[in-house]
């Protein structure tokens, strides 16, 4: 399936040197699903109340997702358990960054350059992935502190809370509407009783242990 989608476009936050771009993902840690990055160019003024996605309650996220979706450039980047399997999760965080950014960036004009890149955490895919071709800086803590990544964070796990909720109408023993994926305790009971489904990470732990058995 395709491992990334765009929005349209209304605002820019252009800047003289270029645009800027802030990048987030969600779902580095659970056992299930895709990991998910978003790359948001926000629009002025930007929607206020932009915050860490994990520190919004789900109502407010979910409205400042319909926001951000409506008056900002924005667009996804996804990458499915058995290529996460393959790659390592890092290595497919790296690959859904680049396919977001590069899904933003086919939304731009043609005169319109990317000023710089702003991700969260201490490593950019910069020097990582053959295509990134943007200048890049990473920013700990950066879903707190830089505006354009907090709507990154803010789009990337609205997207794939989605993903895993329609996921658990398939699959329904696991709880992925209450729990995205993660091991929780209900999650891991549902794992040894029912075994793993094709959205399972083969990779990571828990599940590689329960094919050992």
């Amino acid at each position: 399936m395709p491992r990334n989608a765009t929005s349209a476009t209304a605002f820019s936050s252009r800047l003289p040197n270029g645009v800027i771009i802030g990048v987030d993902e969600a779902g580095r840690g659970p056992l299930a699903g895709p990991v998910v990055a978003a790359a948001v160019i926000l629009c002025k003024p930007r929607p206020a109340g932009l915050d860490d996605s994990k520190k919004l309650t789900a109502i407010r996220r979910a409205a400042l997702e319909e926001k951000i979706k409506r008056r900002c450039r924005w667009a996804v980047g996804l990458v499915e358990p058995e290529e996460i399997d393959r790659l390592n999760i890092f290595g497919a965080t790296m690959l859904a960054m680049t396919l977001a950014v590069g899904a933003l960036c086919d939304q731009l004009a043609g005169d319109e350059a990317v000023g710089e890149v702003l991700v969260d955490g201490n490593l950019t895919p910069q020097g990582r992935r053959a295509e990134w071709c943007w200048p890049a800086r990473a920013i700990v803590g950066g879903d707190a502190i830089e505006p354009c990544i907090s709507a990154a964070s803010i789009i990337a796990k609205e997207h794939r809370d989605r993903i895993m909720r329609q996921a658990a109408q398939a699959h329904p023993h696991y709880g992925w509407e209450r729990n995205a994926g993660y091991g929780t305790p209900e999650h891991l009971a549902a794992l040894r009783k029912h075994g793993p489904t094709p959205l399972h990470r083969r990779s990571f732990a828990p599940v590689a242990q329960l094919q050992l058995l």
